[in-house]
């Protein structure tokens, strides 16, 4: 079964195989610009990289609006979820820190790149909330981990750092799957 080609609810909205690709494409990009932004002292980089990658994606949505919100939704999510990281004093962040207690900017924004695959190369999550909550589980942790091996981030407590980003990512990602999935249903009854 290849779960990157599930049906959409709306298939006028489905995105293209390209499309899909090239939204993989993007994520690694924008996560690869933060994180080694973030690890040579230059965390604006990937920060302006995502900010252009989520304008690129929102100005060819289908539905931009409902992208413009669940990557609002996403921003504060992570905003809140990175912060209480830092407080928690489970990760440290080595460079972009501009308030103290707050997550940086180059973090937060990596939430923004994750939400614009919600309702394109992550859409075949929608409906799966168990999958989405494993996807979450297992990825969420192993990205963070590439960022501590790449020196953008340090784990304080490595054993609870991952704990707590397994559990917590477990119930974000079905989250804004869920969150996605009622954007997109609340458009298309709009639209109907």
């Amino acid at each position: 079964m290849n779960l990157a080609a599930a049906p959409s609810p709306d298939h006028r909205t489905a995105p293209s195989r390209l499309r899909l690709v090239l939204n993989v494409i993007a994520f690694q990009f924008g996560w690869f610009a933060c994180v080694l932004g973030a690890a040579h002292d230059q965390p604006w980089l990937g920060s302006a990289v995502v900010a252009v990658l989520v304008a690129v994606h929102l100005a060819t949505a289908v539905r931009p609006a409902v992208e413009a919100r669940l990557v609002a939704a996403a921003l504060v999510i992570g905003v809140v979820w990175e912060t209480l990281l830092l407080a928690g004093g489970w990760i440290e962040y080595s460079t972009g820190v501009v308030w103290a207690g707050v997550a940086p900017l180059w973090i937060v924004m990596l939430w923004a790149l994750f939400a614009i695959t919600l309702n394109s190369s992550l859409g075949w999550l929608k409906g799966r909330l168990l999958v989405a909550a494993v996807f979450g589980a297992v990825g969420g942790p192993l990205a963070y981990w590439g960022g501590v091996r790449l020196g953008a981030l340090v784990f304080v407590e490595p054993l609870f750092a991952v704990i707590a980003l397994a559990v917590g990512w477990a119930v974000l990602t079905p989250m804004l799957v869920v969150l996605a999935q009622r954007l997109e249903r609340h458009a298309a009854k709009v639209e109907a």
